[in-house]
């Protein structure tokens, strides 16, 4: 069984997908791309969106507040994981899938 080392180190170090595309598999690997983006941009937006108004009360009076920062963090914090965990996931299946596929190998014996 040939492992596809190259294919699995693009998915696991640059972006989940690439490794999928670089196997020649262009529609699982723009899904892969896809779904990994918008989980990514998807956590950032909503931890962003709960600190904005935290951060332009820092601007105008010159003063962070941690403790606002902290309470911001805990509240939009569980979408956020939740956001990440299904990128971990997207993740972890583009790497195993990228290094185990096949491509359009057949068996020898059938």
């Amino acid at each position: 069984m040939k492992l596809n080392i190259k294919a699995a180190l693009l998915s696991a170090f640059v972006l989940p997908g690439l490794g999928q595309l670089k196997n020649g598999r262009r529609a699982k690997g723009g899904v892969l791309l896809l779904l990994s983006n918008v989980f990514l941009i998807g956590a950032v937006f909503v931890v962003l969106r709960g600190l904005g108004p935290v951060l332009v009360k820092a601007k105008i009076t010159g003063v962070v507040d941690a403790n606002a920062v902290a309470e911001t963090m805990a509240s939009g914090g569980a979408v956020a994981m939740g956001l990440l965990a299904f990128f971990a996931a997207v993740w972890c299946y583009a790497v195993v899938d990228a290094l185990f596929d096949r491509g359009d190998e057949t068996d020898a014996d059938g």
